[in-house]
């Protein structure tokens, strides 16, 4: 079937490869009944492609409902999904059909379902392995023939190296998977989508259309689009409404733009095209900038603590006055002109220092050596993510916005310094 046709059927907008790739697999594998896994950000359309599967299938004249298993309570989804018998739980009045048992013969779309709980997702496994279920407070044992599409925002096989997802699971659910590309991955595409949402407001509104200048364009397509289709629509909503010039420039766009999400590195980000990548080193500079700032604070409080412990040293301890001169000239504002002058002072000093041996004075020279030696990027890194996940009790997510990081990249660094949360 032609993508054209598809895309003005379900109103899909954009002609970039990774979007056209995507749907060539969801028309390829709508007519079979394996299960699907969607996996894409937040907001970039997974849903439309769960309808678009169903409406190409076999079962399109059959019952279709969507899911989100992050908005249902834990205590609760097992009867949503696979119902209940009348006194199973408290509040259970009546004898209650699940999902599956509903939408029989038809698809079900469970978005989100990295969200499930391990033991729903035991009960996700045996349906789609035998199409059996038992509904909450039952031992009868029924049958359901329905096709299962699943969507998460979530990395699922780092879930599963975790514990948070079943392997097995996620292999069942992934036998086909579509990965929707992320707004930024696309940006020949925004400015279609932006005209297709202004164009949709402004007969919504009763207003004439906005448009962009040429930089107000360029803007649009280099911010990074967090929120992806979702957000940009609701900036295009925005702007028809609150504007009341029809001709948008980047000053006036940039006050639609949430500050958050503007790059703090536009040089290190303009760099990378504003792709995944480029974004995701920009985080990592971000961190890195934060780690040198402490550094630098740190040896600043160094040399202060040793320069006030050498002001008044012992008469006859000739190893801390050798170390006082030798700190003290290597900090004073002359001493990068001297070296010189300090190597030919340099023997008679350690003279000195074999005729009056002081074992407890070099145990702390050693301990300021290994005061140094801990002073690296790698070890700064580990201690703010250790801070940043105390913080925030153990939340990933909380954590990683305020290192300034995404949550992958948290999670890629708790692995690389063995961080036990």
């Amino acid at each position: 079937m032609d993508l054209q046709v598809i895309k003005n059927r379900f109103g899909i907008i954009g002609n970039s490869a990774a979007l056209n790739h995507a749907l060539s697999v969801a028309v390829q594998v709508a007519s079979t009944d394996l299960s699907v896994l969607i996996v894409g950000e937040s907001g970039v359309g997974k849903e439309a492609f769960s309808h678009i599967i169903h409406a190409l299938s076999s079962r399109k004249h059959n019952s279709f409902i969507a899911v989100n298993c992050g908005a249902i309570p834990e205590g609760t989804i097992d009867s949503e999904l696979f119902g209940h018998e009348k006194g199973s739980f408290t509040g259970a009045v009546d004898s209650r059909k699940g999902y599956f048992e509903t939408v029989n013969g038809g698809t079900i779309f469970l978005d989100e379902i990295g969200e499930m709980p391990i033991g729903t997702q035991a009960r996700l496994l045996r349906v789609l392995e035998t199409g059996e279920f038992i509904r909450v407070g039952s031992s009868k044992v029924q049958k359901t023939d329905v096709r299962v599409i699943a969507a998460t925002n979530r990395e699922l096989l780092e879930f599963t190296q975790t514990g948070k997802f079943r392997e097995d699971l996620y292999y069942r659910l992934s036998t086909v998977p579509i990965r929707v590309p992320a707004l930024r991955d696309r940006q020949e595409d925004i400015i279609l989508l932006f005209r297709k949402f202004v164009i949709d407001f402004a007969e919504k509104y009763k207003t004439t259309p906005v448009q962009l200048d040429e930089e107000a364009k360029s803007l649009l397509v280099t911010y990074p689009w967090k929120g992806n289709v979702r957000e940009l629509k609701n900036i295009a909503e925005q702007i028809s409404v609150l504007t009341t010039e029809k001709l948008i420039a980047a000053k006036q766009l940039r006050q639609f733009l949430p500050e958050a999400n503007m790059n703090r590195l536009p040089v290190l980000a303009s760099s990378y095209n504003g792709t995944a990548a480029g974004h995701e080193f920009a985080n990592e500079r971000e961190i890195l900038y934060k780690l040198f700032f402490d550094m630098k604070k740190d040896v600043t409080e160094l040399k202060k603590m040793f320069l006030e412990m050498l002001q008044n040293p012992s008469p006859s301890n000739a190893t801390v006055a050798y170390a006082r001169e030798t700190l003290l000239h290597d900090y004073s504002p002359v001493a990068n002109n001297e070296y010189q002058h300090q190597q030919h002072q340099q023997p008679a000093i350690q003279s000195n220092v074999i005729s009056h041996p002081q074992p407890v004075i070099f145990d702390d020279i050693h301990h300021h050596e290994e005061v140094e030696e801990s002073l690296n990027i790698m070890d700064k890194e580990k201690e703010l993510i250790i801070k940043a996940l105390k913080k925030h009790k153990g939340k990933r997510k909380d954590a990683a916005s305020d290192l300034g990081i995404s949550e992958r990249t948290l999670y890629r660094k708790l692995k690389e310094y063995d961080i036990d949360e």
